[in-house]
């Protein structure tokens, strides 16, 4: 009896999580649609005097991840140089707001990599051949960069692919064995241990060693990523309680990481090469959806160190900490494009810093100008704003609306900030609400629902 009621109190908070969230954006659809239509209309006067940009050599490329902006910015970037730009999503996200940007020449969909591997696999050879892609990039979740590196050798044959090889996705990707990598090439690392088993940590000395640790999930975890639980805990037994509670496996192995005081950062590097074309930095932030350029010589230093001994080709992004000495440690890689490219929205030199190599040694990369504002996502920003609870918070949430810019609206592409919103978001949860199902948060920048057990 007692089951069937938690199901049944699911159920309806799942309900009312859903329907209250397709009518907060029903309440926010009029003024979104004036914020769009005054838009096109200043477009429409502006049509006359713009000037079309001819590439010097215009590729056809190939982006994946539609669903997130980070692959809209990047489309945008190449369609402004341009470039002829095609999307794909996995057929989940047909319903992508970012298919409907002038940028986006066309749009096609491909089975779930994880679900049928072969399907995901045939289908981006299907696309490359068919639109006669030059240049293939991937814009991944973490599932997905394995597989993206899987179609590398198929793909390459018919166009350049700027990603891993399948052996280094899995080293960066794989938290214990990246920072083994470092520690191998001299780089400052934290210390970190492989946890396959609760006793691996309950057994530890954590007296004699008398650092704090936090313990982290190598494969990705959508639900546990943000837990920085610090250990030891008070008494053992919260320490087995708290332990015991996390899917710890032989199959699914943590690393308990050295926790090191500081400040965090996160950036974002396309490498050709070994060499840095393109790179940002940004202080970290909740949820990773505030972004605003940093100039860090160190971390930009480590990356170097970093990327040319291995002569990576692709996008990698690093979370760091900088202890106030100054000294950098990594606390993981991801071997995937960050959101923090959003802060590249009016760079014209993207596309070439993707596409050329470096045309001399110490050639520097290029970074967001001077004059770009941070990026945020709107919807984030008016969630954050319910907690606000005192005047410096008040402070802090203005400051960051008014000398920021939205990551996703842009005057001349108003499209997608509407289709987002209004379409792909309400889409998704309009699914949820048929099958009773309920989300942890809604992720605006990643443009899906964070679910236990989801993608």
């Amino acid at each position: 009896m007692t089951h069937l009621l938690f199901i049944q109190n699911h159920k309806t908070a799942s309900l009312l999580q859903n329907l209250g969230t397709l009518a907060l954006l029903l309440i926010a659809l009029p003024f979104n649609l004036m914020i769009v239509l005054t838009a096109w209309v200043i477009n429409w006067l502006r049509k006359p005097f713009k000037k079309t940009v001819i590439a010097e050599s215009p590729k056809r490329i190939l982006i994946t991840g539609a669903k997130m902006t980070k692959a809209l910015q990047l489309a945008r970037s190449f369609h402004n140089a341009g470039h002829t730009v095609f999307l794909v999503e996995t057929h989940k996200y047909w319903l992508t707001g970012h298919r409907f940007s002038n940028a986006v020449e066309g749009f096609y969909t491909v089975p779930a990599p994880k679900k049928d591997p072969d399907g995901f696999l045939q289908g981006l050879l299907e696309i490359v051949k068919k639109e006669q892609i030059d240049v293939f990039i991937p814009v991944t979740s973490p599932v997905e960069s394995y597989y993206c590196s899987l179609a590398k050798p198929l793909l390459s044959p018919y166009c350049e692919v700027i990603h891993f090889d399948a052996d280094i996705t899995q080293m960066l990707d794989n938290k214990y064995r990246f920072i083994e990598k470092a520690k191998e090439l001299g780089l400052s690392v934290p210390k970190t241990f492989l946890i396959t088993k609760p006793e691996d940590v309950l057994n530890f000395d954590f007296e004699a060693d008398g650092s704090q640790y936090i313990l982290k999930s190598i494969p990705y975890d959508s639900v546990h990523r943000l837990d920085l639980t610090r250990l030891p805990m008070k008494s053992k037994s919260d320490l087995e309680q708290f332990v015991k509670g996390l899917p710890i496996s032989e199959d699914k192995p943590w690393i308990m990481q050295e926790f090191i005081q500081g400040k965090e950062y996160c950036t974002h590097s396309t490498v050709r090469n070994g060499k840095i074309r393109l790179h940002c930095c940004s202080e970290s932030s909740p949820f990773q959806v505030n972004y605003e350029q940093v100039d860090n010589p160190e971390i930009l230093e480590w990356v170097k160190k970093f990327v040319q001994p291995l002569s990576l080709t692709g996008q990698v992004s690093f979370d760091f900490i900088q202890t106030p000495e100054g000294r950098v440690y990594p606390l993981e890689c991801n071997p995937r494009i960050h959101s923090a490219i959003t802060m590249f929205y009016n760079h014209p030199g993207v596309a070439e810093a993707y596409l050329k190599d470096s045309q001399g040694v110490d050639e520097d990369p290029i970074t967001p100008l001077p004059n770009s504002k941070p990026t945020y996502w709107l919807y984030h920003e008016l969630w954050r704003f319910t907690e606000v609870n005192s005047w410096e918070k008040l402070q802090g949430w203005f400051r960051t609306m008014t000398q920021g810019t939205d990551a996703i609206f842009q005057v001349n592409d108003p499209l997608p900030f509407f289709m987002v919103h209004h379409w792909q978001i309400p889409l998704l949860l309009w699914g949820n609400l048929k099958q009773l199902k309920g989300w942890i948060r809604i992720d605006f920048n990643i443009g899906k629902l964070v679910e236990l057990g989801g993608d």
